[in-house]
């Protein structure tokens, strides 16, 4: 019997070890340690966690804790993450969002559930909700001034290039109608305060609109999600007819390199500093009284390093204002030096890390053409 589970467990590793394996099927987080019995992928922990809630499509046990039988280890042998990707993953659209380890539940969830429970991506042509071009519905939006939650009906509209959303369901006129091609859509559970919660941004004479939705509905939130994508992908195959589908899918919506609390003082440099709410969107540094204020009350352009722009950890020195938080952070521009503090080291680092990411990018034409339209500014 024990040299059964040792002849089991030998053949188990040597599966487990092959390179199609070293990632998680789901998220492709490094070193998996969890496997489907019944699909024959190799997942994490936290996948895992998504296969045991639909225990009709995915049994998971841990390749390290759990027994594997004969019959199990060779299921896995003649599966494993290659071969179920090339069954469950051989039609994905080309814009669908596929979620990374970084991302947030309700994102990974419905991806799982979309490969497996609902097949999606199995075959050609098939039709899916979020690829017809035109979405309505309810969606939960917070009201810029009072910060209540209301139902409000908004439509998608491929062939009108933008989005609507309606204060009343039967009105005529749209509260707002925003071309798609300034719209940028990304998950925000924690900053809302809802697992759902999707946070969809646009440019209004040239500064960024903040707009809070969700839905009750896991896959109806990712379908809205998905449907953005898919319309923006679109009118952009239409815009730049010479571009390549991968050019246009890196174009489409994006996650916030950075966001988070920290200090900042006014351009003179010697006034308090004051505790205010950071989005790093690329080249686009803005701030806000509060995560959930719907515009910015100050932005900063982000240049490149050959354009005279760095990075410098701490405050420079002889620094009068007055601040409570003890890590600094200094932007220096060909205008001026811009200048924060940071609660912990590790905020300061992070801080520092994703500015040098953007710095060291080279502008594009089109980033040069926005730095013109929108001189730095930088409100106290």
């Amino acid at each position: 019997m024990a040299g059964g589970n040792d002849r089991s467990m030998k053949a188990l590793k040597e599966v487990w070890r092959r390179a199609e394996n070293s990632l998680c099927a789901d998220c492709g987080k490094p070193d998996p340690d969890w496997a489907s019995s019944t699909l024959g992928v190799f997942i994490c922990l936290s996948c895992s966690g998504i296969h045991r809630n639909i225990p009709s499509i995915s049994k998971v046990k841990s390749l390290k804790m759990d027994h594997w039988d004969d019959a199990q280890v060779q299921f896995l042998a003649k599966h494993g993450n290659a071969v179920t990707k090339a069954t469950y993953e051989a039609h994905i659209p080309i814009y669908y969002y596929q979620p990374t380890y970084n991302d947030c539940q309700v994102l990974r969830e419905q991806w799982i559930r979309a490969k497996y429970e609902r097949k999606e991506f199995t075959k050609p042509g098939k039709h899916l909700p979020y690829s017809d071009g035109v979405k309505e519905g309810i969606l939960w939006k917070r009201g810029r001034d009072n910060g209540q939650f209301l139902p409000r009906k908004f439509l998608l509209s491929e062939r009108e290039g933008c989005l609507k959303y309606f204060t009343k369901q039967d009105a005529k006129e749209p509260k707002i109608n925003v071309k798609i091609d300034v719209i940028n859509a990304t998950f925000q559970p924690v900053k809302i305060g809802n697992p759902n919660g999707l946070q969809i941004t646009y440019l209004k004479d040239n500064k960024t609109r903040n707009i809070f939705v969700y839905h009750e509905s896991g896959k109806e939130v990712v379908d809205w999600f998905n449907a953005i994508r898919s319309v923006q992908f679109h009118y952009l195959k239409v815009a730049f007819p010479i571009a390549s589908d991968n050019e246009i899918k890196n174009r489409l919506t994006r996650n916030f390199l950075k966001e988070g609390y920290m200090e900042k003082t006014g351009p003179k440099q010697r006034e308090a500093f004051k505790k205010r709410w950071f989005t790093l969107d690329h080249r686009r540094l803005m701030y806000f009284k509060d995560p959930l204020d719907a515009f910015a009350k100050g932005e900063v352009f982000v240049g490149s390093r050959e354009n005279g722009y760095s990075v410098q950890k701490g405050l420079p020195l002889g620094t009068q204002g007055n601040f409570s938080w003890h890590y600094g952070v200094t932007i220096v521009t060909p205008d001026r030096e811009y200048l924060f503090t940071c609660e912990t080291e590790t905020d300061q680092l992070d801080w520092i890390a994703a500015f040098t990411s953007v710095i060291n990018q080279a502008m594009t034409p089109q980033e040069y053409a926005s730095k013109c339209l929108d001189p730095v500014s930088f409100l106290s």
